[in-house]
């Protein structure tokens, strides 16, 4: 099987179901409070921020990427942090479950990290990230991991956990002759800047949101450029330009869409497919995901994607 590493964010995601009027309400109290589609990472949030969630559920864009490239056939590992209170929200077998690789996962002092993602009447997202243990992601943890990282065939980044040390591993990886093939979620925006240069990275797949937040800086980045844009085509930028059009289906959720997308993607880049191939696979896996509530219930696999490809219809 393909080897593919995801080292990133694992958080405890806490479901609000909301109306437009309380978004507008949201928005007008907080002034950080994401635009649709966008991640915001706050380390402290106001006492009065949230009431309870409607439902908890696991997420991280870190965890779920990988969920979805092991869903997509790659044997995949997750590297990350959580805290001392993953073991009472299953995070481990949790992704045991989905098949993905748990062993490397390490335990910071800090709660398991937050995300507080808001889910409006259309499926649309807002979402709010407190880091928790995904801040104690450092250098010498991940030097402790750099063989796994090295020896994978694609590796998954996104901009949830600490820059710096993502910076440095990604230096180092530029000097190798046989390096895994790097896919980097620029979300959220603030700070992956710093990231955008790294020659390390071959493909970077931010939303629209995203996509304008660091069009200023885009002229660094000299790889693959995957726009990913909801409901509309996904924008290819490569050494051709192309676009792929996503399945229409009802949406109930798009929290952690663009996550399968790239989960996909990795695990079909890995597997030696085309660019075309793994985009095509991959935008049909992310807009299946948005069928069901949560960042992860609604994954499909590998054959549901091609089902789907090859009939237009898939069970579930």
């Amino acid at each position: 099987m393909e080897n593919v590493v995801s080292l990133g964010s694992i958080n405890v995601d806490k479901i609000h179901h909301v109306s437009d009027a309380e978004v507008a309400d949201l928005r007008d109290r907080y002034s950080w409070f994401p635009d649709r589609g966008q991640t915001v990472q706050i380390r402290d949030l106001p006492t009065d921020f949230v009431a309870d969630p409607d439902r908890i559920r696991h997420g991280g864009k870190g965890a779920n990427q990988a969920v979805a490239a092991a869903k997509a056939g790659a044997a995949t590992e997750m590297l990350g942090k959580v805290g001392p209170d993953g073991g009472e929200f299953g995070v481990r077998s949790r992704l045991t479950e989905a098949g993905v690789g748990v062993t490397r996962i390490g335990t910071a002092s800090d709660p398991t990290g937050t995300a507080h993602v808001f889910v409006g009447q259309s499926g649309d997202n807002w979402l709010v990230v407190r880091p928790g243990a995904n801040s104690a992601i450092d250098s010498a943890y991940i030097r402790e991991q750099y063989d796994t990282i090295r020896s994978a065939e694609c590796l998954l980044l996104q901009n949830e956990i600490p820059t710096e040390p993502v910076v440095a591993l990604l230096s180092e990886l530029a000097a190798e002759r046989d390096r895994p093939t790097v896919v980097l979620d620029p979300a959220p925006a603030d700070g992956a800047e710093e990231l955008l240069g790294c020659d390390a990275v071959d493909y970077l797949t931010p939303n629209e949101t995203e996509y304008r937040a660091l069009q200023s800086s885009l002229g660094e980045f000299e790889g693959v450029l995957v726009r990913k844009r909801g409901a509309d085509d996904v924008i290819v930028e490569a050494e051709r330009r192309f676009t792929v059009t996503p399945p229409a289906v009802e949406a109930v959720d798009t929290t952690g869409a663009g996550d399968v997308l790239n989960g996909f993607l990795a695990a079909q880049l890995a597997a030696g497919a085309s660019l075309q191939e793994a985009i095509e696979i991959g935008t049909v896996a992310g807009a299946l995901s948005t069928r069901k509530e949560g960042a992860r219930s609604g994954i499909p696999t590998l054959d549901d994607v091609r089902t789907y490809r090859n009939s237009g219809d898939v069970p579930g």
